[in-house]
């Protein structure tokens, strides 16, 4: 039952029923109206069919949820204390009071925005003085940082690539690689996810006919919580004239003893990655995104690519509380051991009472599979109302049988709260009611 979501024969043709009843209402409607409207977009029609799916399964909405305060190893929604493992603060340093009197310094000296594109009077201090940071944490020779982690994937991959050149990318790459991928022109590969045999194969058969070729994988895959092979990805590379490019977004802080990522994690030497990619939304506890690499393309990219040149420049509260998240990172790596040993108590603990956390590694990232979209909403939905807070990854954002719900977990949660999650999950999980649809 490929694509079932894990509902009964009858619930499903019962469900089928009600969304073609509800797709013909759009269509007799879809000719009158506000000429202004949108409700034409196939898009807005997929949406509208997808809620009226989640409301006649009754399923709660796990979207949009929101936080009342400080969202790390507990947070307060909807007047409600949870154990919260829906948050990217890996290292705590969200509410870290050497990172907020950073963040309250920069504000007092420069106010809240960069208030214009670096390029033409956005630059401060800051900038320059993370960049280098970011640059050392690498052993780069150059970074450069942007508004966006988002942005920073499509604008430089968008302007690096062209109509001649080939991407290959893992088939479980960020949204933000594929779009940027787009962007550029150029022909886009995806291979099996994990596989680098896969990758040379797709690589070989395309680069006679490429001008540059670019392979993108990331060092820590934010749905798996698995990493990939690096001195492999870079052989590959290295034998076809292609560049390697690895997002770390959820690998900085968290791979390797002291938290340098994948490189340091697999004792592979940093500098033969072309291009290192992260986010300062994360382990940095600020907002936006990096690239790391030899100064003549940062320096290229700081004059020409048009999500740097065009965009206003990162506001210094950010890049300073950036900067010191990362001076804790260098100064205290015993956050990065813990996170590890929590994230394999937590995964464990999961196995152990025989439940499917996929290909974890247990470094930040747990999956739990579920198998449907319907169930990993509802099993969502229960942990939210036992003081659980973890969100649903589902059809179309992966495979309908690769359906799961999502762990991330902190350097902050203690063992009795992990312990107590892992129990509370397991009893969730085997005390599900069949869903029915609503009336």
């Amino acid at each position: 039952m490929s694509q079932g979501f894990g509902l009964t024969t009858t619930a499903r043709l019962a469900l089928l029923q009600r969304l073609a009843k509800r797709r013909a209402r759009q269509e007799e409607s879809g000719g009158s109206g506000d000429a202004r409207g949108f409700s034409a977009l196939p898009g807005l029609r997929d949406f509208e069919l997808m809620r009226t799916a989640i409301e006649a399964l009754h399923l709660p909405n796990p979207f949009f949820r929101t936080h009342e305060g400080i969202a790390s190893a507990t947070s307060r929604i909807e007047g409600q204390e949870v154990l919260n493992f829906s948050s990217y603060n890996y290292l705590g340093l969200n509410a870290d009071p050497r990172v907020m009197a950073a963040a309250h310094a920069a504000i007092d000296r420069h106010g809240v925005s960069a208030s214009a594109s670096r390029l033409v009077s956005g630059e401060r201090p800051v900038h320059a003085e993370l960049e280098a940071a970011i640059a050392a944490h690498y052993e780069a020779e150059a970074a450069l940082v942007f508004v966006s982690g988002h942005a920073t994937n499509v604008t430089v991959i968008g302007h690096l690539m062209g109509p001649r050149d080939v991407i290959l990318h893992d088939a479980m790459a960020h949204n933000s690689c594929i779009e940027g991928a787009r962007l550029s022109g150029a022909r886009r590969i995806p291979f099996a996810h994990n596989d680098p045999q896969a990758a040379e194969r797709e690589l070989a058969a395309a680069r006679r006919g490429a001008g540059r070729a670019l392979i993108i994988i990331e060092g820590h895959y934010s749905m798996d919580g698995d990493v990939p092979d690096l001195a492999r990805f870079i052989e590959i590379a290295r034998r076809h004239d292609a560049w390697l490019m690895v997002d770390e977004a959820h690998s900085m802080g968290v791979l390797g003893p002291t938290g340098h990522g994948i490189a340091e994690l697999q004792g592979v030497d940093p500098s033969e990655v072309d291009i290192w990619m992260g986010t300062l939304s994360k382990t940095l506890s600020a907002c936006g995104g990096y690239i790391a690499a030899r100064r003549e393309l940062v320096d290229w990219l700081r004059h020409t690519v048009p999500g740097f040149v065009y965009s206003v420049g990162l506001p210094p509260v950010l890049a300073a509380s950036a900067l010191e998240s990362l001076r804790i990172l260098h100064a205290e790596p015993e956050r990065v051991a813990r996170l590890n040993a929590n994230t394999r108590r937590f995964r464990d603990g999961l196995q152990a009472r025989g439940l499917d956390t996929g290909s974890s590694a247990a470094h930040a990232i747990v999956p739990l599979m579920t198998g449907s979209s319907v169930r990993a909403g509802q099993l969502s939905g229960e942990l939210f109302k036992r003081g659980v807070n973890v969100q649903p990854i589902t059809f179309p954002a992966v495979p309908e049988r690769a359906a799961r719900l999502r762990f991330f977990l902190t350097s902050e949660h203690t063992a009795e709260q992990i312990d107590r999650a892992v129990g509370i999950i397991a009893a969730a999980s085997g005390g599900l009611a069949p869903v029915e649809l609503a009336g």
